[in-house]
């Protein structure tokens, strides 16, 4: 399976595929299984350079998976194949078998508003839109078709109240976003990503720009979020993936190393490579 792709873009919120689309004609995912994302022989090509070779993993439903590794690993790679953000770089194709909810992603029948209505996506520095709190939520729910004000509310303050921000920001939905402090609006952009009630969750390393408070905050949400929400989480930060996760994925070179039950992972490694990089000896 070769895939096409298009100008390259970087840390840019990716709206839904198909604008003004009625939520109600969406393609239908089924997450009613205990395995929330599945790839199988996954190998991802930048022209003629592997980034990616022969993954296989299984994300366990409303659990936090975390994605650890060297830099140029490939984990934020994998990351981003999840939602199709790959589609946007040229010269990229990948090949293997992506499911989510049940479906192949990289069908060509795929509905991407589907998809991406599923499968949210926080990046590593926060991206809130130019405009005020309230709208930034909004937007992909309008986008989606709801214009009825008191479902619009409905859904802000329910998307606020998901990120522990309600009573923070209930008094400045009109403020712009752009007026937060850095950590505020890296929990925005996860509200803005709750707004659809997607099944997945990605995040790249999104607590490696703020201080230590925010990252608390971050990683307090991300334990409670995984009680409605499958969380895939990319990060360098090996204490944080000890903290929060349930499943660990050690990448290195382009491969899926180790991967297993967290707490496995970080006492009894199988693999050396494992070992050597969670006790500092590399990375």
């Amino acid at each position: 399976m070769k895939l096409a792709r298009n100008k390259k873009r970087e840390e840019t919120p990716v709206a839904p595929a198909k604008a003004e689309q009625n939520k109600n004609d969406l393609e239908i995912f089924d997450f009613s299984g205990e395995v929330a994302v599945s790839v199988r022989d996954v190998d991802l090509y930048y022209g003629d350079f592997q980034a990616l070779k022969k993954i296989n993993m299984n994300v366990p439903k409303r659990r936090i998976t975390a994605m650890i590794g060297p830099s140029g690993c490939g984990k934020s790679t994998l990351l981003k194949t999840l939602n199709r953000m790959n589609d946007l770089v040229e010269g990229c194709r990948v090949e293997g078998t992506i499911e989510i909810g049940g479906r192949n992603i990289y069908d060509k029948a795929t509905d991407l508003a589907a998809l991406r209505k599923n499968v949210g996506m926080v990046f590593q520095k926060p991206n809130p839109f130019p405009m005020s709190v309230y709208d930034n939520i909004a937007y992909a729910p309008r986008t989606f078709g709801i214009r009825q004000k008191g479902k619009l509310d409905a859904i802000v303050e329910r998307s606020l109240r998901q990120a522990a921000m309600w009573d923070e920001l209930k008094d400045r939905l009109n403020k712009s976003a752009l007026g937060l402090s850095g950590g505020q609006q890296q929990r925005l952009c996860i509200a803005r990503a709750l707004s659809v009630q997607p099944q997945v969750l990605l995040m790249d390393e999104p607590t490696s720009a703020l201080d230590p408070i925010s990252t608390g905050k971050i990683e307090e949400l991300c334990s409670e979020l995984k009680e409605q929400v499958t969380i895939v989480i990319v990060t360098h930060n090996m204490q944080q993936a000890a903290r929060i996760s349930d499943k660990t994925g050690f990448f290195l070179l382009g491969e899926l190393v180790e991967f297993g039950d967290t707490d496995d992972i970080f006492t009894s490694p199988k693999h050396p490579e494992t070992e050597r990089y969670i006790t500092g000896r590399f990375g």
